[in-house]
């Protein structure tokens, strides 16, 4: 039976036409990336699979219809972040969806010495996205999460690697707080400049998905499935909030969860966020640390690309 658009809940069936349109998703490999990815070239969008493995990349986009490619990038390695955007042809690109991450995992570092949450969650994709920014025309959806609220996380700004008080919740609550903060300053930039790009943020709620396989704890990695299994929701519904942000008339800064309770389940709409997420002076001190940390900065002139420019 056909579904009616005009009753039901949004779902990936009012997704718009996307032809025309390029996509970047990082990590889309696997999980929600790959599911966002599926709907997105399913509408017609042409979609760049930026993945750390690309025959995993490659067989995650041979099981997609529609039109896919697959680039390597490393988000845990500032070089690899800088040749996938010098690789960038100068073509438009209207989303990029900041979706890759890692979770409670053991004390780590990138390449670049960073703690490897705040690392890959938030420093790589700061870098890619000021890299990218000159070709952007429409969006930039960066992933959060609720673990943003976990311990009234904060920016640890004297030590972000957390090298003395290191805790894998705790790390994983910063770099999600990070996220918050980026996608807030990143849209009173975009304001500044004059650009029409709106930078919003997503979270899927508790979905089934493999980014807790490498959790730190052996004891939560272990109940893991069982609570995936009664509590959790598939990785369908949990993209769902990707795919509202990148492609709905939602104001700049918005940020997107599940509707259900506790932001756990649920068809897509606005969510709050903590205090903290909505310091516009934590904000500005990050995006300064950040720029500092990764030697990229937002653009200096923003030229952007008419919307029916963007064609592969």
């Amino acid at each position: 039976m056909a579904t009616d658009k005009s009753t039901s809940k949004w779902n990936a069936t009012h997704l718009p036409d996307l032809a025309g349109r390029t996509a970047v998703i990082t990590g889309a490999n696997s999980g929600i990336g790959r599911t966002a990815a599926a709907a997105l070239a399913g509408a017609g969008a042409h979609v760049v699979f930026a993945v750390r493995d690309p025959e995993r990349g490659r067989a995650a986009a041979d099981s997609v219809r529609g039109s896919t490619e697959v680039r390597r990038l490393d988000l845990a390695d500032l070089s690899s972040v800088r040749e996938f955007a010098d690789a960038w042809e100068s073509r438009p690109l209207s989303l990029l969806i900041n979706n890759a991450g890692v979770m409670m995992l053991p004390q780590q570092q990138t390449r670049d010495g960073f703690e490897m949450q705040f690392g890959t969650n938030h420093l790589g994709h700061f870098a890619l996205t000021n890299l990218l920014l000159p070709y952007i025309t429409d969006r930039v959806v960066t992933l959060a999460s609720s673990a943003h609220r976990w311990g009234d996380a904060t920016i640890d700004f004297d030590d972000p690697n957390l090298t003395r008080t290191y805790t894998p919740q705790r790390a994983y609550a910063q770099s999600k707080l990070a996220n918050l903060l980026f996608t807030l300053e990143l849209q009173r930039r975009l304001t500044e400049a004059g650009s029409p790009v709106r930078s919003t943020a997503a979270h899927p709620g508790y979905a089934a998905t493999n980014l807790a396989t490498h959790i730190a704890n052996p004891f939560a990695r272990a109940i893991v499935p069982i609570t995936n299994k009664f509590l959790a929701q598939d990785d369908q519904a949990g993209a769902l909030p990707t795919l509202y942000a990148a492609t709905q008339d939602l104001p700049g800064a918005s940020y997107v969860g599940p509707d259900g309770s506790r932001e756990t389940k649920g068809a897509p709409t606005l969510v709050g966020r903590t205090t903290a997420a909505c310091d516009p002076v934590a904000a500005r001190r990050l995006w300064t640390a950040s720029e500092e940390l990764t030697g990229t900065s937002f653009p200096q002139e923003i030229r952007v690309p008419s919307r029916e420019s963007d064609s592969r």
